[in-house]
């Protein structure tokens, strides 16, 4: 009965993406293994690099989720020819992306809530002729803009929005921009760095970039970008700390395979930590830009053993869990669901410099302390980080704000406090809609996996092809 309770919960979050899904918790300490999909930040990377390269690319090991969806279909509106040469196997799914002689609009994007789309894509829509309407969904609205549409403004783009720098805008292309030095704010997020690096080489005079905050997040991902670039021919130099520069010129064509997705292995393998089981990754690169390599060195911290071993990465756990003092800057992606191993640890934490995933899908740090403290826990909200006092958890409603990340760490959560449930599990399409599935799979085991799979299986087969697009997001935010 237990296990076909559990069953008809991961029924309804596969037939149902916006519904209540009552968390899983394991029967046996886990001795799994987790292939995961491709990297959304390397997807949605090299699907721009590729639509203005110099002739057709193919990309496979690419992610399937709602943010590359909605990259794809942007790219397609400017007349960048994207076609699918596999279908049916999502973890090797492929594509072939033809640049056409010019980006053309008039187009509008939907940006969902995806910061690649929003933040990426206008530099991009300068190269087009026409106009480019850009909106998202509601929360995406409140996401930080104007660093990345003001420094476009400067570089003489034309972009009409209603005087707040944010969502909705539309950006008038003229088929190419001058570019050349643009002094800019990073502070609230380094996607704005990574959106202009992106489109530069294209730009008349390329790009120099000087950031002007007093700190700058998430510098590995500028750093993947700058990585995405320099592998397809274009000229970058990183000469002095905040500073950047892109040479102007073509970018050329490339097939490569995206590596797998190494932050939405996070909960996966806290789970061993959770549980004091043992959970496996397969195809874990030796080297990487990626901020999730990073687990590798944060987990033990908590009491976690760590192998890297033949492209196999095995963590393993005790069921206890030390409390930590950490100070993650470049890692704030990774904060959610270390967040989640805190408050199930027996000893204070104090995780801090993540005060920019306030601008994320949601105010994270708002959120994940309200959510734990709902469920009697003691969290403490800092000015740029969260303080947890160790509580006994209870059963009750763990909100996701339309957030994968928090979704993925009241699942994480709920592996050890009994009735837990994710009031909106559908919107861990986000970066990886086949989450339920996997996650039932390293719980269950193969039985339930295989019934979990028929399910998710016969749902995607009732849902239109642009169904991960489509999936309704709630109007959700942090201080309701």
């Amino acid at each position: 009965m237990f296990i076909a309770n559990k069953l008809r919960s991961i029924e309804t979050a596969a037939a149902a993406p916006g519904g209540v899904w009552l968390a899983l918790q394991p029967t046996a300490r886990l001795r799994g293994t987790v292939t995961l999909p491709g990297s959304k930040s390397l997807t949605n990377r090299e699907l721009i690099l590729a639509a203005l390269a110099d002739g057709p690319s193919t990309l496979s090991g690419v992610l399937r989720s709602r943010d590359t969806d909605l990259m794809i279909a942007a790219l397609e509106a400017l007349g960048v020819k994207i076609s699918k040469l596999t279908t049916k196997d999502t973890l090797n799914y492929k594509l072939a992306i033809t640049p056409p002689a010019e980006l053309t609009g008039p187009a509008t994007i939907d940006c969902g809530l995806a910061g690649t789309v929003m933040r990426f894509m206008p530099a991009v829509a300068t190269l087009a002729t026409g106009p480019v309407a850009f909106d998202g969904d509601h929360y995406a609205r409140k996401r930080p803009m104007r660093p990345v549409l003001a420094a476009l403004v400067d570089l003489g783009a034309d972009i009409a929005s209603d005087g707040r720098h944010a969502l909705p805008f539309t950006v008038h292309g003229r088929g190419a921009l001058e570019g050349g030095r643009v002094r800019l704010n990073a502070s609230q997020s380094s996607q704005f760095v990574s959106g202009l690096l992106l489109a530069a080489a294209r730009f008349k005079q390329g790009m120099h970039i000087m950031h002007t905050g007093d700190k700058l997040p998430s510098l590995p991902h500028i750093e993947m970008t700058l990585a995405a670039l320099t592998a397809r021919g274009v000229t970058t130099a990183a000469e002095h700390p905040g500073e950047w520069r892109v040479q102007p010129g073509t970018i050329a064509a490339r097939d490569l395979t995206i590596e797998p997705d190494l932050s939405n292995a996070a909960p996966f393998l806290a789970a061993a930590l959770v549980t004091g089981g043992t959970v496996r990754i397969h195809n874990w690169p030796a080297t990487t830009t990626q901020i999730g390599d990073r687990l590798r060195e944060l987990l033990p911290l908590f009491g976690a053993a760590v192998k890297l071993s033949q492209g196999t990465l095995t963590v393993s756990g005790t069921g206890k869990i030390k409390g930590v003092k950490l100070h993650l800057p470049d890692a704030g992606e990774l904060a959610p669901n270390l967040i989640g191993l805190a408050a199930l640890a027996d000893e204070p934490s104090e995780i801090t410099g993540i005060g920019h995933i306030r601008h994320h899908e949601t105010d994270r740090i708002s959120a994940l302390v309200a959510e734990i403290n709902a469920l009697d826990g003691k969290a403490q909200e800092l000015s740029d980080g969260i303080k947890i006092t160790p509580a006994r958890l209870n059963p009750g409603v763990w909100r996701s704000y339309a957030d994968h990340r928090m979704a993925t760490t009241g699942a994480l959560i709920g592996l050890a406090v009994p009735g837990v449930e994710i009031d909106d599990i559908g919107c861990v399409s986000k970066t990886m809609p086949d989450f339920v599935r996997m996650w039932g799979q390293l719980l269950r085991g193969e039985q339930l996996a295989s019934a979990a799979t028929a399910v998710t299986s016969a749902a995607t087969l009732l849902l239109p092809e642009n169904a991960l697009t489509s999936i309704p997001m709630p109007d959700t935010d942090c201080d309701r």
